[in-house]
């Protein structure tokens, strides 16, 4: 297949509805099919495949997303650079909502989930010592201060499998290693997108604090209702930070994703 985007986005048709010259591709894949028909756009000349990540009707909770699928088609369409923008919850009274976090790191917390493409005869071993893009983590933190938004330039996310959110005492342990954000997705589709050397950049958009956590704030409960405002308001922020940062991305890449297979293989 001939590329038709190079950079892609996870995100619902918000990001991508009011683009004009648009067009719907469905794409098959070994691992089976995507959450969903893909939407390529053009942000200021440059080719973007929007995906919602849970399908157009969330129809695929987080862990039953066929990750493999949506980071292999988007391989396929010529993606090279991945925005992986997730919902979370704050594990930490100073991490406040209505603020971003550039993750650094990850915490794997699932269990079961297809998470790699080499189960062999090629055995494959790719470090994940810094899992995320760090030229996409440096543009987007900088282009989230421009925009006036509360950003951290790094954090960590812990990943749990869902569809049950956490106990009391499981989310005071993940607040008490210092990890930032708590979310369902993140794992494994970053790894997936450095398995085919991939950059990969995540936005936690935090529209809660987790349930550890939210006894120590002199807040009330948080309500369906609010985490809704919260998210919309978080989606409209975003938007303007993905159509201001797609431009400035860097046609060539000198960050060590494109080369992350060079020294994996036995």
């Amino acid at each position: 297949m001939a590329a038709q985007a190079e950079i892609g986005v996870f995100g619902g048709s918000g990001f991508y509805s009011f683009l004009e010259n648009t067009q719907e591709v469905r794409l098959e894949t070994p691992y089976g099919p995507p959450s969903d028909v893909f939407t390529i756009g053009e942000i200021a000349g440059r080719k973007v495949a929007f995906l919602p990540r849970h399908g157009r009707a969330h129809q695929a909770p987080a862990h039953m997303v066929n990750y493999r699928a949506n980071i292999y088609a988007m391989r396929e369409l010529g993606v090279k650079r991945i925005l992986g923008p997730c919902a979370v919850g704050s594990l930490q009274p100073d991490v406040k909502r209505e603020s971003f976090v550039i993750c650094d790191q990850f915490v794997d917390r699932t269990s079961g989930r297809k998470d790699t493409y080499y189960d062999g005869p090629i055995t494959t071993h790719i470090s994940s010592a810094d899992p995320y893009c760090p030229e996409l983590r440096a543009l987007l933190f900088e282009t989230c201060r421009q925009h006036d938004i509360d950003v951290r330039p790094a954090g960590t996310v812990v990943v749990i499998q869902g569809p049950r959110f956490s106990t009391r005492s499981e989310s005071k342990w993940f607040s008490s290693q210092g990890w930032e954000v708590i979310n369902m997705t993140q794992y494994p589709e970053v790894v997936l997108a450095r398995e085919l050397e991939m950059c990969y950049v995540n936005i936690s958009l935090v529209t809660d604090y987790d349930v550890g956590i939210e006894g120590q704030l002199d807040l009330p409960p948080v309500t369906a209702e609010e985490i809704i405002r919260i998210l919309n308001a978080n989606n409209a922020r975003l938007k303007d930070v993905i159509f201001d940062v797609v431009p400035r991305i860097p046609v060539d890449r000198t960050c060590p994703c494109a080369s992350a297979l060079a020294s994996a293989r036995l």
